[in-house]
């Protein structure tokens, strides 16, 4: 792995801001690095206040969205409030049709099928709103493409908003509203809202008309936090003061299906990463296994008893969807070497018996094993649809615009994509990404990188040190938990490989002449055993996390890597 350490600070802003707050300097440097310079800043950053949020009538078409949404409700229309499957979808879905079940009786929730519909807005979902007499669509988390779809929809007589955070192509479509921070025409000031933050500041638009408050909205920001932590969007400025007070909702007061959940998996307090490794997954699973329609009943469940049924039946999907990532992650990386691909550039694999749910999941597991650019294809009717992973700094939706010719249709993001293409264009596709890979991707962005914030002294780390470094959290993308490193370091001796196959690496080190020892744990690190045997002095990379025993809490380092020196 490559180590990076990121720039040094201005030793005088470092310096000035650790004596304003009272911190040690390592700490005001973590939060210069954060762009945190002064005493104000770090007073906002460490109090999130939710009148830090924007007014969402800044957002282009808000006042048009609010118009179309409030006319629907006086003329008595049926509202159709439709979302993509995935954990972004569906909480918005679930978010915006509670919130507007308060204000109005005929709202209807619709969440395509995977299989059958794929991503988006379907010609299925427009016909599904004719049948029921519905005049107006509101679309989260999708639609910003959907040129042709909203044309449909127009000669139905049917009107669209669109809340969506995805790039947008050359053509905005023609609906009412088109609510997307990452218009160019919008001059919205924070561009990194997920689909349902979009639908958060739809309803936050929506109340304040109503005489309600920001504090009428906390009860549904629950479902906000879990949506920017599973959409992987930067938790920095709005995004952060949502999930700040998000987590606090979920694990204070969450929204009964929420409890049914956490109800199952006996977790007393959730994390953002928690939430993106226990909840998303739960979540996901109904639309990856079964249907999205599951997540949103869940989502929007009043009574605890049927909630629970419904969270155990999610979690049988997610049993079932760990097996699967399992059975096809090893069928693709067989495929890799039987096609002797293991020295491409970018990984691209096919099978047409692989399940569509779950191929976003197995093009990571992929780039574990090989790292790079990565693409899993099965077949979806008469097509085939692919899920697109990239690797750090490389940017797969630019990668995907220059194979556009052999592509029907795609969209996503900078380090996740969908697309699909017909099956004879499947191998100049693959032939044509291998290039673009190979042309544009750097020779530095081909091994994994530890981003490390700053060296240390072992010294320096103590529980007071670690409390306040938590108040940096929530972490995520653009704040992510602090990685230090350290150098001069010796095992007590009784390090060991520990797990039932000997995969990971437990430590008890020490630095220089200091003969205090503090507990380490490497997971998947067990072939670097030899580098701490025999005293040999060497150097690590890690987080600084809590350990709970028996009872008794301790610090531990998290250790990400080992290098001689």
């Amino acid at each position: 792995m490559r180590w990076r350490l990121k720039p040094e600070t201005n030793p005088e802003i470092t310096l000035k801001l650790a004596q304003e707050l009272g911190i040690e300097s390592t700490l005001a440097k973590l939060l210069v690095q954060r762009g945190i310079e002064t005493f104000e800043q770090a007073k906002a950053f460490f109090r999130p206040s939710l009148e830090d949020l924007h007014n969402p009538f800044l957002m282009k078409d808000m006042d048009k969205a609010v118009e179309r949404i409030e006319t629907a409700i006086s003329n008595g229309e049926n509202i159709l409030v439709y979302g993509d499957y995935d954990v972004d979808g569906t909480t918005s879905v679930s978010l915006l049709s509670s919130y507007l079940k308060t204000i109005h009786p005929t709202i209807a929730t619709y969440i395509p099928d995977r299989y059958e519909e794929g991503y988006g807005v379907s010609f299925q979902g427009i016909d599904f709103a004719e049948d029921n007499d519905v005049s107006l669509i509101i679309a989260l988390d999708c639609g910003i493409k959907a040129i042709d779809k909203v044309i449909y929809a127009k000669e139905k007589g049917i009107d669209f908003i669109i809340c969506d955070h995805h790039r947008p192509g050359n053509e905005i479509p023609d609906a009412v509203a088109v609510l997307d921070p990452k218009r160019e025409d919008c001059e919205y000031p924070y561009k990194e809202l997920c689909g349902c933050g979009v639908g958060f500041k739809l309803i936050q638009a929506l109340a304040s008309k109503r005489g309600e408050t920001i504090d009428d909205l906390i009860p549904y920001l629950d479902l906000v936090a879990i949506a920017i932590a599973a959409d992987i969007v930067p938790i920095t400025g709005e995004n952060r003061v949502l999930a700040y007070f998000g987590l606090q909702i979920i694990n204070k007061n969450p929204r009964t299906g929420i409890k049914a959940m956490i109800h199952q998996i006996e977790k007393n307090e959730l994390t953002i990463t928690d939430v993106v490794f226990i909840i998303a997954p739960r979540i996901n699973a109904a639309g990856r296994i079964k249907h999205g329609n599951y997540a949103v009943e869940l989502l929007t469940e009043i009574d605890f008893d049927t909630a629970v049924k419904f969270a155990s039946e999610i979690e049988k999907n997610n049993n079932d969807r760990k097996d699967l990532d399992k059975t096809i992650t090893n069928e693709a990386l067989q495929q890799i070497e039987d096609n002797n691909e293991q020295q491409n550039f970018s990984t691209v694999v096919y099978a047409e018996t692989w399940h569509k749910g779950v191929i976003g999941i197995v093009a990571s597991r992929l780039i574990e094993n090989y790292y790079k650019p990565t693409l899993v294809f099965t077949k979806s009717g008469d097509k085939l649809a692919a899920s697109a992973r990239s690797v750090k700094g490389f940017d797969v939706y630019n990668a995907l615009e220059q194979c556009a010719e052999f592509i029907e249709q795609f969209g996503g993001h900078k380090y996740a994509a969908g697309l699909t293409l017909t099956e004879e264009n499947y191998p100049k596709f693959k032939a044509k990404f291998e290039e673009v890979v190979k042309e544009t991707l750097p020779e530095e962005l081909r091994t994994p990188e530890i981003s490390i914030d700053t060296e240390i002294n072992l010294s320096e780390i103590s529980p007071k040190f670690f409390r306040i470094m938590n108040q940096l959290a929530p972490f995520g993308p653009q704040n992510l938990r602090p990685v230090f490193m350290a150098s001069g370091l010796r095992d007590n001796g009784y390090g060991k490989k520990v797990g039932a196959d000997q995969t990971h690496l437990k430590l008890s080190i020490f630095e220089g002449t200091n003969q205090s020892t503090y507990n380490a744990i490497g997971f998947s690190m067990g072939d670097k055993y030899e580098l701490i045997q025999k005293g040999n002095s060497f150097k690590a990379a890690f987080n600084i996390d809590e350990n709970h025993w028996n009872g008794n809490t301790s610090l531990q380092l998290m250790i990400k890597d080992i290098q001689e020196g």
